[in-house]
């Protein structure tokens, strides 16, 4: 019997079992699985009997019985040493999944009719994870108190299945792969100065005067959108701005606007608090980006097939509801008054 069908023929009890022989067969596995990883772990099985408190008889029997199931040795036996054959050592990794995936089972099958319950991994770019998952995060907890929540921000690109990762957050132009996707949020790229920097170097009228300003340059654009460029404006180019900062940090590019060195095109999540604060202005709020349609956005990516997809499902409808059909960040800002002599707001399709 080949090792793999170990693997499928246990999987198939966990996700299907009712008769209780079925749950004893299953129950025979797992013990028989961690009796093996002990022994390959202490190349002994007296100090396995020893620990489990058992006859060593017990433990020889449960190995030859895993032996019998997979239809290999696995262990080169004598009375000096205990060491794994080649398909013993081909099939140790395979044995932690089998457990792994036994226990996800056992435990979506106890999810069924109870309460969502368990640990759920996170994953987020840190601007945006510390700004607006972190809240979200903290209501979905409130709102489903058996599960737990591994939040991980970092700006390193995870891959999921390597890292665990139930769900994730992407900003950018999502690349093809076999991830389930959901949009949570378009960007809207904005044109933002403090008021100081303003009062000192005065207020551009159009996009084509950037040009003229000292405007805060960001290495990554692929979080920011189509940077410095603007519908029916430099022929939808980029503009050749240039100033006297550029850093590859949206952080960093939203503190020097803060300090009035220049000029930022951030997204509005980033920008959003402090454009209501009035610690930024937004300079053309209703400029429009050459390509509106295919602007990148954020969404939520988690891996198909995961036994815990009903909680990663349970945070992403949870995340959809606190950001909104327009997101909240940019309703905030649509809802100041226009200053004087500008141009009436005008509405926003949903993102």
């Amino acid at each position: 019997m080949d090792a793999l069908f170990c693997f499928a023929k246990y999987r198939t009890i966990t996700d299907n079992a009712k008769h209780p022989c079925e749950h004893r067969n299953l129950q025979v596995m797992i013990d028989a699985l961690n009796t093996f990883l002990a022994v390959a772990a202490s190349n002994s099985f007296s100090q396995v009997a020893k620990s489990q408190a058992v006859a060593v008889s017990s433990v020889t029997r449960k190995i030859d019985w895993l032996e019998a199931e997979v239809g290999a040795r696995l262990f080169h036996r004598s009375s000096r040493r205990v060491m794994l054959t080649d398909a013993g050592e081909q099939f140790l990794p395979r044995a932690r999944n089998i457990l792994a995936e036994i226990a996800q089972a056992k435990d979506a099958l106890a999810s069924i009719d109870a309460d969502p319950r368990g640990l759920m991994t996170v994953t987020s770019p840190t601007i945006f994870g510390r700004r607006h998952l972190a809240p979200a995060v903290a209501s979905f907890l409130e709102r489903y108190p058996m599960i737990e929540v591994d939040l991980h921000v970092s700006d390193t690109l995870v891959d999921l299945a390597e890292q665990r990762v139930d769900v994730a957050i992407r900003i950018g132009v999502l690349a093809d792969s076999d991830l389930i996707a959901t949009r949570l949020a378009t960007l809207r790229p904005l044109v933002c100065a403090s008021p100081a920097y303003i009062a000192r170097h005065g207020r551009p009228a159009t996009p084509e005067e950037l040009v003229n300003h000292d405007c805060i340059t960001v290495a990554t654009p692929a979080l920011a959108g189509p940077a410095w460029r603007f519908a029916g404006i430099h022929r939808g180019a980029a503009l050749p701005v240039r100033g006297k900062l550029r850093t590859d940090d949206k952080d960093c590019a939203l503190q020097a606007a803060l300090a009035g060195i220049g000029i930022a095109h951030l997204p509005s999540f980033v920008v959003s608090e402090d454009i209501v604060a009035g610690r930024l202005l937004a300079l053309f709020p209703h400029a429009q980006s050459p390509e509106p349609k295919s602007l990148p956005a954020i969404h939520a990516v988690r891996m198909p097939g995961r036994s815990y997809e009903a909680k990663a499902r349970l945070f992403i409808a949870h995340l959809r509801e606190v950001i909104g059909a327009t997101p909240y960040w940019d309703v905030a800002i649509d809802r100041l008054p226009a200053p004087a002599g500008a141009p009436a707001r005008r509405s926003r399709a949903p993102a």
